[in-house]
C-alpha cells in the first residue's frame, strides 16, 4: 500500500519535471556479471509506461545518477529520453542547482525520486519527493510519496499516475488507449 503524506496531492499538482535516481527507482539496485566480467542491470518496462505518460502530459523527465552506463543509455534510448536528459554527476545538487539556472525552474515544479542517503538533500530540496515501497528508511522518512512498487518494479509508472491523477491529466493519458 502506497503512503503518502497529507499534503502530497497539492505537492504533485505543481510538478513540471521528474528527475530519476536510476539505481534503486529504475531498477532493483542488483547488478549481474557474466562470466567475461560484464555488467548488466534489469529495468522494468512498467516505468517505460510511467515515462511515456509524463512526457505525452507535458512534464519534463530526466535520470541522474553518479555515472551514465552503457545500459542507461540503451534504457534511455527505449523510454524516449534524449541523451541530454541523461545525467551523470556524483554531485546532485550542484546538478540541480544547473538545471534550474538553465531552465528557470523552480524547486516547488521539480519531483525527484530516490532511494538511498545520497538522495536525500535533493528530495528534501524538491518540491515533491518520491521513495519506492524498499528504499532506505531515511528516503521513506522524508518522501512525500511512497509507492506500493519497489525498485526496478514500477516506481515511475506508480509515481507518474499519481501525478498526473493529481493533476487532472491521466485520463487524458489513458484515452490514447482506449
Amino acid at each position: 500500500m502506497a503512503i503518502e503524506k497529507p499534503d502530497a496531492k497539492e505537492k504533485a499538482k505543481k510538478v513540471k519535471f521528474v528527475i530519476l535516481d536510476i539505481h534503486g527507482i529504475m531498477t532493483d539496485n542488483t547488478l549481474f556479471y557474466t562470466q567475461e566480467g560484464i555488467k548488466s542491470e534489469a529495468f522494468s518496462l512498467h516505468d517505460r509506461i510511467g515515462i511515456k505518460a509524463l512526457t505525452d502530459e507535458g512534464i519534463g523527465v530526466s535520470f541522474l545518477t553518479t555515472k551514465i552506463s552503457r545500459a542507461d543509455e540503451q534504457m534511455a534510448k527505449i523510454y524516449g529520453l534524449p541523451p541530454e536528459n541523461l545525467w551523470g554527476q556524483g554531485a546532485k545538487m550542484a546538478r540541480v542547482d544547473q538545471f534550474e539556472q538553465e531552465t528557470g525552474f523552480k524547486d516547488e515544479e521539480i519531483c525527484y525520486a530516490g532511494d538511498e542517503m545520497i538522495d536525500l538533500a535533493v528530495m528534501k530540496r524538491s518540491g515533491f519527493s518520491v521513495a519506492p515501497a524498499d528504499g532506505s528508511q531515511e528516503a521513506r522518512d522524508i518522501a512525500d510519496y511512497v509507492t506500493t512498487a519497489g525498485g526496478g518494479k514500477g516506481v515511475v509508472r506508480e509515481l507518474a499516475q499519481f501525478i498526473l491523477e493529481a493533476q487532472g491529466k491521466w485520463d487524458n493519458f489513458l484515452g490514447e488507449f482506449k
